[in-house]
């Protein structure tokens, strides 16, 4: 039971979350046409990312009594660990380019790591870290 395969961003404008991730980030799919409005990414390590219009994300939990549609800080960060800190900044001058809003620039962190934050159009928020003891598989996924 503890396995995540796809993580859903229900996202206020389909263009232009495809245009942050796929064009603005890299972020590779294999979709070239978005109809019905849903598009997967692929990641190291098999999950997907998924995008998809926020109000029928809220119908599709529940048709008849949605939830509420909130704004602001959703207490959900999404993490993208790296294996330097040139790569967080790497990280970060990119999604700048792609329009992200940089909420924290990169810098030295209280647990001995460096990290930064960005958050996307519609206010998701990514951690972008680095450790000195953070290991790797094969897959690139982050050894804890």
């Amino acid at each position: 039971m503890n396995r995540i395969t796809v993580v859903c961003l229900g996202v206020q404008n389909m263009e232009r979350s495809i245009r942050f991730y796929k064009d603005g980030l890299g972020f590779q799919t294999k979709e070239t046409r978005y109809d019905p409005p849903v598009i997967f990414f692929d990641t190291s390590g098999g999950l997907k990312l998924e995008l998809y219009p926020l109000d029928l994300l809220a119908k599709d939990i529940d048709d008849n009594n949605p939830p509420a549609i909130r704004t602001g800080f959703s207490g959900i960060t999404l993490a993208h660990n790296v294996k330097s800190k040139d790569e967080v900044q790497r990280i970060i001058d990119l999604a700048r380019k792609a329009g992200a809003k940089i909420a924290k620039e990169p810098q030295e962190v209280f647990w001995g790591g460096y990290h930064a934050y960005f958050s996307d159009p519609d206010g998701y928020y990514w951690e972008v870290a680095y450790g000195p003891e953070f290991r790797f598989d094969e897959n690139d996924m982050l050894i804890l």
